[in-house]
């Protein structure tokens, strides 16, 4: 792009979105994991030298909060409200004072496009700023052709292929239905130009709305060039005005986030179905089976593998690590070479050391496992740390809360519990300790020593076999049960003699 050609970007957000059926403002609906407002801010730019506005008008509140905690990411930046929503030559007639009274400098053109285009990509847009430069152009329009037009503004060209003007859906004739070149809602003009025909603007359709595709008749009675940039890729140009058309966002984003990667070096088995957020990062030769889901700022490492219908939400796994079936990690790290799962949950502040194990069934929430260290499955460990060369037995629990507050456990390098044990929390295990399996521990246990906690084992010979005869089937049956003496008392005698 030239650099004498200093470029502004309007960017049209101020739609409720009624088709939605939502009380979010349609642009904030997310696309793989990002709202569609923020795929426009990026585009923007992508393509602007100086300002963006960004025009807003339902949930004026919530787009704004959105934008302020991606600013870094979008700035400069400056947002327009537009209180009535009278059309979108009335969004670009608020935007453009506001543009032209900031810092300078000031722009030779400026782009306006939507805000639920989330499809579009900077290639298109720098090719569509481009080609208006290069044809001196006083309006570009990015345009496409569709098998099915309908609910889109038709662009009319005249006997030599020119364009003319733009007729909305709603007030074209059954002629001018037929045509299947839309207008994408996306503009590259004159900053000179379109200050003129913004003033000139009125609503002379059957909404009484101000259309900024009124501008393009304006500059062609002006005898102004106007030239239309045709995308072959259809696709991209999707307006998402419902559910179905998010869902058909969603699906074509997550196809090309799965190309992107699989490009780079990773498998992915089925594309089809794995579901990967658009800023999560994946290394080379880890493999992604049938349903795994990667959400929000994700990092996977190379080397990795990650079994069937696993869901990691904002977690970082190192290098080399294993997640088996059908595991649910959020907000949690795990380092190289660990194993995790099956059927696993590790919930937010959870850390695995290097090849530590997590088995099935287990659940940590705050919890760090020191390197080399075993959670057996059918466990949940709470507010806990860890050492090394550690091996909780399976069915451990840590009793870490008392209905008031939140305590740590806290078990050291090469301790054994065994199985069935509950730590009341707090509590300390000390180096190298032996917990003996079906144990209780209230108190801190020193290095190398046992802690047991058992009741002492009865063992009554013959007491069972009495008791099934007391209660023998053939003998309920008959209804005589009554005439026989009940169990209870034999069960009690034997455990008076005891």
């Amino acid at each position: 792009m030239s650099s004498q050609n200093t470029t502004s970007v309007i960017i049209l957000a101020a739609g409720q979105g009624t088709r939605m059926k939502s009380e979010i403002p349609k642009v904030l609906h997310c696309v793989a994991g990002r709202p569609m407002l923020g795929y426009a801010m990026l585009l923007a730019r992508h393509v602007a030298t100086t300002n963006v506005a960004v025009v807003v008008g339902h949930g004026s509140d919530k787009l704004r909060t959105y934008l302020q905690q991606e600013a870094l990411q979008f700035e400069p930046y400056l947002v327009v409200e537009q209180t009535e929503q009278l059309g979108t030559g009335h969004a670009v007639q608020q935007a453009y004072p506001a543009l032209t009274a900031a810092s300078p400098p000031l722009a030779h053109q400026y782009v306006i496009m939507c805000g639920d285009t989330p499809l579009l990509t900077a290639e298109t847009l720098s090719a569509l700023v481009e080609y208006h430069q290069t044809e001196r152009a006083t309006l570009t329009l990015l345009t496409t052709h569709l098998s099915d037009p309908s609910g889109y503004g038709r662009v009319l060209r005249g006997t030599e292929g020119t364009v003319c003007r733009i007729v909305e859906d709603r007030d074209a004739s059954p002629e001018e239905k037929q045509v299947s070149e839309i207008n994408v809602g996306t503009y590259v003009v004159e900053a000179q130009f379109l200050e003129t025909a913004l003033g000139k603007l009125s609503p002379q359709n059957a909404q009484g709305e101000y259309y900024l595709t009124d501008i393009i008749e304006m500059a062609v009675k002006d005898r102004q060039k106007v030239v239309a940039w045709v995308t072959k890729d259809s696709l991209e140009t999707t307006g998402v005005n419902n559910r179905v058309h998010l869902a058909l966002a969603e699906k074509e984003m997550r196809r090309r986030i799965c190309e992107r990667l699989m490009l780079d070096g990773v498998t992915i088995l089925d594309p089809d179905r794995v579901v990967v957020d658009h800023q999560v990062t994946v290394g080379r030769d880890t493999v992604l089976h049938p349903g795994v889901v990667l959400e929000g700022q994700t990092e996977v490492g190379e080397c990795c593998t990650i079994r069937a219908n696993s869901r990691l939400s904002n977690s970082v796994v190192h290098r080399g690590v294993t997640i088996q079936d059908a595991c649910v990690l959020q907000e949690a790290t795990v380092e190289d070479e660990a194993v995790i799962g099956p059927m696993a949950h590790l919930r937010p502040g959870t850390v695995i050391h290097g090849k530590a194990k997590v088995g099935n069934f287990v659940e940590l929430k705050k919890t760090e496992v020191g390197e080399n260290s075993k959670v057996n499955h059918l466990s949940y460990l709470g507010d806990t740390w860890i050492g090394r060369n550690v091996n909780v037995g399976a069915g451990t629990i840590t009793c870490n809360y008392d209905g008031y507050r939140k305590a740590q456990t806290v078990i050291e390098d090469d301790v054994f519990i065994g199985s069935d044990v509950q730590l009341i929390a707090p509590v300390t295990i000390g180096k190298g300790a032996l917990i003996a399996a079906g144990t209780t521990v209230t108190n801190n246990v020193p290095a190398d020593a046992l802690g047991i906690s058992r009741v002492l084992q009865i063992t009554k010979e013959g007491t069972a076999a009495r008791r099934r005869a007391l209660l023998d089937p053939s003998v309920l049956q008959s209804g005589q049960v009554e005439e026989r003496p009940s169990a209870a008392p034999i069960l009690q005698k034997e455990q008076k003699s005891s």
